[in-house]
């Protein structure tokens, strides 16, 4: 190989997705290009992730088939929530693995030792990662990640203890990176972060000498998302907000994100029990999760929900569950996905009584699912007939603002529409989760 070459693997959530886009941009930087096959790169590189127990096992999947297809003399390099979580221990039951590299960390300097993690003078994410230059994209849309951490401690989560405390990044900083994707062609920008509503509440001290001052120092009681929001929606057609905690979801950003013209609510609610959410150690009930559902639906009817639920937290009742159905037959989310509780080292929930048999959950969340399902296909069928303007994001395939990429389901459309193209397109048909659409013809020139 006549120059340094790499190969990425990418496993996780869109958050770890933005990560790799910037180490993608380091490697480039430190005069690496992509490898068309792990066998023809000097540097093979796995981004892992350590949510839950099977997200772990993917990881580790990955890092071993990587070893066998590597060539010899290249390094394999381990990165990601796993590294941050468990370096040492799996420097030392890897031996396959050359470095274990933590957030921010070089990933083609040599190291001295083969764990080389971020240290921490505080329980705030590491800011490293965040703040990497970013390479320009193709593609119709990208995420942009905007805060790294998270101030909540739900019983179920691991994620602060080791991506730390929340940290926004500043609006100047953001807002540049949509600029600039912008300016490559990107249509869609997905703002993202593990606590979205709450972005920019961790700079309320100390201002900037941006004109957007007030996203940096806010006054006591903004949002400073609301203004994030309207900034990014100058500079880019498509505005999309994923992962908002429902007690951020006020009524002035309800509003702007209506005016963005993408009315789509991804809401983390995880159950609709108050009793048990609040062994959760979270927010809410399935009446306050409906009232700001009916609101929204009243201000904008065509407005277009997801959810994620948690199955076989402990102390899941009977009661409790059928709480959820409840919910989940009166929200009619469009989008919603399932969960079986994964017992995660350091959380709260690891040591709780009253665990629920696996067998349990897994019959819970195929009942939820099947109703789900229902719902969803309900939902698509309504589009039939309804004219609609996507994005075309590859060869026959587009999006209208009612699906979020990656996660939702697609609109199939005529191939060799232009991709990065806004199309209007009648919907004439519904496959379940995805939709055909048929161009409209165009409008007959005026006779003189």
């Amino acid at each position: 190989m006549s120059e340094n070459r790499y190969w990425l693997a990418t496993l996780g959530c869109a958050k770890n997705e933005v990560d790799s886009d910037k180490l993608i941009g380091q490697l480039r930087a430190d005069g690496y290009v992509e490898a068309e096959d792990p066998s023809e790169a000097n540097l093979v590189v796995v981004n892992t992730c350590a949510f839950i127990e099977a997200a772990r096992e993917e990881s580790i999947e990955m890092i071993l088939a990587l070893s066998d297809q590597k060539s010899d003399s290249s390094r394999l390099v381990v990165t990601g929530c796993m590294a941050e979580r468990y370096g040492q221990d799996l420097a030392d039951q890897l031996p396959e693995v050359d470095l274990v590299a933590g957030f921010g960390a070089s990933l083609t300097k040599p190291s001295p030792t083969r764990v080389s993690l971020s240290p921490r003078k505080d329980t705030r994410a590491n800011e490293t990662l965040l703040e990497l230059p970013r390479q320009g994209t193709k593609a119709s849309w990208a995420y942009i990640k905007v805060a790294e951490g998270c101030d909540r401690r739900c019983g179920f989560c691991a994620i602060p203890s080791f991506r730390g405390d929340q940290r926004s990044r500043s609006a100047p900083a953001i807002v540049a990176e949509a600029e600039a994707l912008a300016a490559s062609g990107t249509k869609e920008i997905v703002l993202i972060a593990q606590d979205l509503a709450s972005w920019g509440l961790d700079r309320r001290a100390g201002a900037s000498s941006s004109p957007l001052d007030v996203l940096d120092s806010p006054t006591p009681g903004s949002q400073p998302l609301v203004e994030l929001v309207d900034a990014v929606a100058q500079v880019v057609e498509r505005v999309r907000l994923l992962y908002l905690y429902p007690s951020g979801l006020t009524e002035r950003l309800i509003d702007t994100v209506l005016a963005t013209g993408v009315p789509y609510f991804d809401l983390s609610l995880q159950h609709a029990s108050g009793p048990h959410l609040r062994r959760m150690r979270r927010w809410g009930n399935g009446d306050k999760f409906i009232d700001r559902i009916e609101r929204i639906r009243s201000k904008e009817p065509s407005a277009s929900f997801r959810s994620s639920f948690i199955l076989g937290y402990p102390g899941e009742t009977e009661d409790d569950h059928d709480q959820l159905i409840e919910f989940l037959e009166a929200a009619k989310l469009d989008w919603a996905g399932f969960f079986p509780f994964s017992k995660e080292d350091g959380t709260y929930a690891a040591d709780l009584d009253d665990q629920v048999p696996a067998e349990l959950a897994l019959e819970r969340l195929r009942e939820v699912t099947e109703l789900q399902d229902e719902i969803s296909t309900r939902a698509r069928e309504s589009f039939v007939g309804q004219t609609l303007r996507v994005l075309i994001d590859e060869p026959g395939q587009a999006r209208s603002v009612h699906e979020a990429p990656d996660i939702d389901g697609v609109i199939e459309v005529d191939p060799s529409l232009e991709v990065g193209s806004f199309v209007d397109v009648v919907i004439s048909e519904s496959l379940g989760t995805d939709l055909v659409g048929e161009t409209l013809p165009p409008e007959p020139k005026a006779s003189r």
